[in-house]
């Protein structure tokens, strides 16, 4: 078998250069672990971009799918499959829709919801509007219309001209986004919580005030819950530490707890503005997909995982402010449930330097936004595994800032 060195060399050669992967290859994972090919184990805190739900190699989840690919693969939407009926069945039952559209990732399920949103307003209100008011800071996905509505210029660079219809006020501005609403605008788009853009949590209040808005001027409200649903919050959707609800929500991430889905979640009024024709996808919403994402949901049910993801979350979160108190250039830590950041000064910490170190030392996370070392483990993460990452954190902090103070 191949070293892993070899692996590294072999990958680099031949994967476009727009990733940057660490130099370590995974074989295999355990519950909260990953093993790489070398025999050495991190603890896992990025769960693939907040995806692996469950972790790895759960035993529900791998059961589904092997029973399932046993059975029956794909057949298209031509026909009706029973997982993806149960699982519009779930799915519907835990929160404000009536209808779902499953599609094959998060950028998919922003695509759907935007192009229904058009529709809507036309087909089913009969105004011709198009326009959508997002946010500063967002993250929709990299798609031509999802990256623009993502209100990152990074994102933007060399794809223009964008797509036109979106504008872009600051987040957690109620006043703004009023201000931005015209007769020509069909909805206001915006994460509950922003993930790539920092694990930013808008004012209280802020969800309720957009949803009284899109009311109050005759706009749909559309959230991208693609990082923030399916418990990783600790609730099964971030907007329901609110009481306020979308018209339109988008998911994918967690839902498959490792598989690609992603889902388009709406209103009965609202969904009437799809058809047959107007809109498809050919992998969506196939058995094996749909019988994985039933089995991530029945066992965060079955298993308490939404109320494990506030507690332990909880402990993370204080966790992650201990250090923002206590260790140089830590600003203060950020989100909720299991989607944490400690935000850093980039003056004093080099967050890139501070994630290899963590590595290094066998915990794995990621980055998020200009400022943010971002922990989203998955949601059978406990005490004993957020106080080692804790640890490991502090330990590679306090290594960064020394090497940097030299």
């Amino acid at each position: 078998m191949s070293s892993q060195a070899d692996v590294v060399e072999r990958a680099y050669a031949v994967t476009t250069t727009n990733y940057r992967p660490a130099p370590i290859v995974f074989e295999r994972g355990e519950g909260m672990w990953l093993y790489d090919a070398e025999g050495r184990r991190y603890l896992d805190f990025a769960a693939g971009i907040a995806v692996s739900a469950l972790g790895h190699n759960h035993p529900a989840l791998t059961a589904a799918i092997a029973e399932q690919a046993r059975a029956l693969l794909h057949v298209s939407n031509l026909w009706i499959n029973r997982p993806a009926v149960e699982l519009m069945e779930a799915l519907t039952a835990r929160c404000f829709a009536d209808r779902v559209f499953f599609s094959n990732s998060g950028a998919e399920a922003i695509e759907a919801a935007l192009k229904l949103a058009r529709r809507s307003m036309q087909a089913v209100r009969g105004e011709d509007r198009f326009r959508f008011v997002c946010a500063e800071g967002s993250f929709h996905g990299r798609t031509w219309a999802a990256i623009s509505a993502t209100g990152q210029p990074k994102y933007h660079a060399g794809f223009a001209p964008l797509v036109p219809g979106f504008d872009h006020v600051p987040f957690g501005d109620a006043a703004a986004v009023e201000a931005a609403i015209t007769d020509e605008t069909a909805g206001v788009l915006v994460e509950p919580i922003q993930g790539e853009g920092g694990i930013l949590v808008p004012p209280e209040g802020y969800l309720e005030a957009l949803r009284a808005i899109c009311d109050r001027r005759g706009v749909l409200l559309i959230l991208d819950e693609v990082q923030t649903g399916v418990a990783r919050t600790g609730a099964w959707f971030a907007h329901q530490h609110t009481k306020a609800t979308p018209d339109i929500m988008a998911l994918a991430k967690g839902l498959g707890g490792g598989v690609p889905i992603g889902a388009m979640l709406c209103t009965e009024e609202v969904g009437r503005g799809f058809v047959p024709g107007v809109h498809a996808s050919t992998f969506g919403g196939n058995p094996l997909v749909c019988r994985a994402a039933l089995a991530v949901l029945r066992t965060i049910e079955e298993d308490g995982l939404v109320q494990s993801a506030e507690a332990v979350g909880e402990l993370l979160g204080a966790g992650l402010d201990d250090l923002a108190g206590t260790v140089e250039g830590a600003v203060e830590g950020r989100g909720l449930g299991l989607m944490r950041a400690l935000a850093v000064d980039p003056a004093v910490i080099d967050r890139g330097a501070v994630k290899a170190a963590c590595e290094a030392r066998g915990l794995l996370i990621t980055l998020a936004g200009p400022d943010a070392l971002r922990l989203t483990p998955p949601l059978i993460a406990g005490p004993a595994h957020v106080e080692q990452a804790l640890d490991i954190l502090r330990d590679a902090l306090t290594s960064v800032g020394a090497e940097e103070a030299k």
